[in-house]
């Protein structure tokens, strides 16, 4: 089976260049914003949606730049699964998740996702985020396009919880990213930013023509 054509069944379906201006607008602003724990998601469940939240401060905690969710990354997440996912691909991200926080609380001892803290999650997604091998990728790009293909012609599957746990926290990482990366402040204030492109340099060094800094998006 070839990589790119796994990959098209695989995550949540990130589709990053369709997500809208309005969605996008979302990122824009980080002030005068509930805190998360009071935040009422538009496609998730308030406990998932603050599992989430405080899954996204572990993977992009507050340093020296902003927090995930001080970015609202969790608010545009909710929308871009509500509003830009099919219905198929969103009860697949459900399905991931639940297994990803099942995980967690069986771990923790914890009932509630309300009750979880990071330090209930760091563990789930050290697991999940470690680098696998080639043949296990291969082998979790298959069991997915498998069971994609399987619910898209209207049968039954299942899917391995550890699959689904590796490929939920994978996905959320890398949207989490992109969608982080898309603000206006971590666009303009962290990344090096140039408003009016100017000559094009195509081997300068990146340390010496930005500092180190990748290119705002």
């Amino acid at each position: 089976m070839e990589r790119r054509s796994a990959l098209k069944n695989m995550g949540m379906a990130f589709g990053y260049a369709v997500a809208t201006p309005t969605l996008l607008g979302l990122l824009q602003s980080c002030k005068d914003k509930a805190a998360y724990a009071e935040w009422i998601p538009s496609f998730l469940g308030k406990e998932q949606g603050y599992a989430l939240a405080q899954t996204l401060d572990v993977i992009l905690p507050k340093t020296d730049t902003p927090s995930a969710t001080e970015m609202n990354v969790h608010v545009f997440i909710d929308a871009y699964l509500n509003e830009v996912l099919p219905k198929e691909q969103q009860d697949f991200v459900k399905l991931k998740m639940g297994n990803f926080f099942d995980k967690v609380l069986a771990d923790s001892g914890k009932e509630s996702l309300l009750d979880i803290e990071s330090a209930d999650i760091e563990p789930a997604l050290q697991t999940y985020l470690k680098k696998r091998t080639d043949e296990e990728e291969e082998a979790h790009f298959e069991a997915i396009n498998s069971y994609m293909d399987a619910i898209k012609q209207g049968g039954e599957a299942s899917l391995d919880e550890d699959i689904a746990s590796f490929s939920f926290a994978n996905d959320l990482r890398n949207l989490a990213t992109w969608a982080y990366k898309s603000s206006e402040f971590v666009g303009e204030e962290v990344l090096a930013y140039l408003p009016i492109p100017g000559e094009y340099i195509a081997c300068g060094d990146l340390n010496t023509l930005t500092g180190g800094k990748a290119w705002s998006l």
